[in-house]
């Protein structure tokens, strides 16, 4: 290890590992008597710690408390509920102990009594690795304990909205199951607290409540969008008959569909968000998923609509997005969230993009008394702002990173007090994708990104090759377009044999011996992509 001294921590951390044991019980009678061997009580003194990276990861939901300004809550797609009381300066995580799983969907604080949280649980944004929940979580406490309290099999949960007055008047959007149909799915009302639930409105088992906003000055008067979408592992299907607008004058007892009304898309709709302008309550914003979408306002509570601005910024790739959020104290402001983060100051006429600490944005929370405050969450984490989003906080103090695999070099300690954040430093890679140092000399780093896309990294000089064996650029193309085709984490092998050789995976297999100065194809077409069939 002499070549890698003061090496920090080499070794990179790019994803989760799964480990499967198998054990035949009754017919490998050897396999179950060394099973049987397993004392759990020499393990019972080992303890796990946090080495790093101390980066955030994905988040989907966030909150804040309008009487604490330095109270926030965000939820990770992975990593549970998280707590800040200064700003968004230190997290903490407050679920893990009661939580059974940690993608987190939404989460509402109760303006009537900080205390109540609700937390729903499985992420909306439903990607090909989408994670899924377990139903309602509740903490009277401020997050110090937690209860489950229901609506397990709703899967994902893409909006918790609690009455302004009334904590225990709790209403849900809940998106259901992501890969086949269900009937717990629509939008759910408890009356005590989440004690007990009540469907309030439901279309069918293939359509689930994507969002939801109470009307602040009169909470009886709810608007909800409903999504009809499916996925299969290699596909996703957004929009359908079953896709619309809905709304309440009655706390949720009857809805009318109002999604047809004059000014709104006709023909099949697919993601919608939608929200009311606190300022001027007859004021509701839509942005809806349509072959003619776009950003919409209705200045007379949805009876009639305008369509505003239909930039595709603001809606590409709308099954990850598609949400919208009203100003509190503005009724001309207007914010949309996207691969960037936008702000309307004319009711959605024109946008500018608003620089924020990462992209991907997918939640936005602000102070109903002073709009100035928010917190918004995105593909990095959460990042808190004090102006509007003229600086936010960082997001390298919340470890909640997702992992798709793993490789492991840990060095010693750079300092006495253990491994912390200038031991970690990047050395390639990105969304996704493989990582494998040199096993002869790991200052050698080649790390994968999606569409093929590898780099070679040299810890001694701090450089960085791109060693891509086709250099092509995938986006925009379906696969039958594409010369080579890549899995989301197209796999990246260091010969144990010779550290020499590397070996990269498309539909076929390539080959380098030169550190990826060139590359051999050394196998066919390994894919079931046979025309004659």
């Amino acid at each position: 290890m002499k070549n890698i001294k003061g090496l920090g921590v080499v070794f990179c951390i790019l994803t989760f590992i799964c480990v499967f044991l198998v054990v035949q019980g009754g017919s490998n009678p050897q396999a179950q008597k060394n099973v049987d061997r397993y004392d759990p009580s020499l393990y019972q003194t080992m303890q796990w710690r946090s080495i790093g990276p101390y980066r955030g990861g994905r988040a989907t939901a966030v909150a804040g408390v309008p009487s604490q300004p330095h109270t926030y809550y965000f939820g990770a797609t992975g990593g549970g509920v998280w707590k800040t009381e200064d700003g968004g300066l230190n997290w903490r995580p407050i679920s893990d102990e009661f939580f059974k799983t940690g993608s987190v969907g939404a989460i509402a604080v109760s303006e009537y009594d900080p205390n109540i949280v609700y937390v729903g649980m499985g992420e909306a944004p439903i990607r090909g690795n989408v994670s899924h929940g377990d139903g309602m979580y509740k903490s009277t406490d401020a997050g110090k304990t937690w209860k489950h309290i229901g609506l397990e099999d709703t899967s994902q949960i893409s909006r918790v909205r609690i009455h302004p007055r009334n904590p225990d008047s709790v209403y849900v959007a809940a998106l259901g199951h992501v890969y086949g149909p269900n009937e717990q799915r629509g939008v759910f009302r408890s009356r005590d607290g989440g004690k007990t639930w009540e469907k309030v409105l439901y279309r069918d088992d293939k359509t689930g409540a994507i969002d939801l906003i109470l009307d602040h000055s009169n909470p009886r008067i709810i608007y909800a969008a409903l999504w009809e979408f499916f996925r299969t592992p290699y596909s996703l299907s957004s929009g359908g008959p079953g896709s619309g607008i809905f709304k309440s004058t009655d706390g949720g007892d009857t809805w009318t569909e109002i999604s047809r009304n004059q000014g709104l898309p006709r023909g099949l709709l697919g993601k919608i968000g939608i929200t009311v302008s606190p300022a001027k309550p007859d004021r509701v914003w839509a942005i809806v998923e349509a072959k003619v979408g776009g950003v919409f306002c209705s200045d007379d509570g949805g009876q009639t609509w305008r369509k505003m601005n239909d930039e595709r910024r603001l809606r590409q790739r709308a099954w990850y997005y598609t949400r919208i959020y009203a100003d509190p104290k503005d009724a001309e402001t207007v914010y949309v969230l996207n691969t960037g983060f936008y702000r309307s100051v004319d009711r959605g006429r024109t946008f500018a993009s608003i620089r924020v600490p990462h992209g991907d944005n997918h939640d936005l929370w602000i102070d109903p008394a002073n709009s100035k405050r928010m917190i918004n969450s995105n593909d990095g984490g959460a990042n808190v702002s004090y102006n509007s989003g003229i600086s936010w906080t960082d997001q390298d103090n919340q470890p909640t990173a997702q992992f798709y695999h793993v490789t492991v070099r840990i060095a010693s300690r750079t300092t006495g007090s253990g491994i912390d954040k200038p031991d970690w430093y990047p050395v390639g890679g990105g969304e996704s994708g493989h990582i494998a140092p040199r096993h002869d000399n790991p200052s050698i780093v080649y790390a994968g990104s999606y569409g093929g896309l590898i780099t070679h990294w040299d810890y001694r000089t701090r450089q960085t090759r791109i060693i891509t064996a086709w250099p092509e650029n995938p986006m925009g193309w379906g696969a039958g377009d594409l010369k080579y085709r890549y899995q989301w984490t197209a796999p990246i092998v260091v010969s144990r044999f010779d550290s020499n050789v590397l070996y990269h995976a498309a539909q076929v297999i390539f080959k380098t011996t030169n550190e990826g100065q060139s590359w051999e194809i050394i196998s066919p077409d390994l894919t079931r992509n046979d025309k004659s069939r």
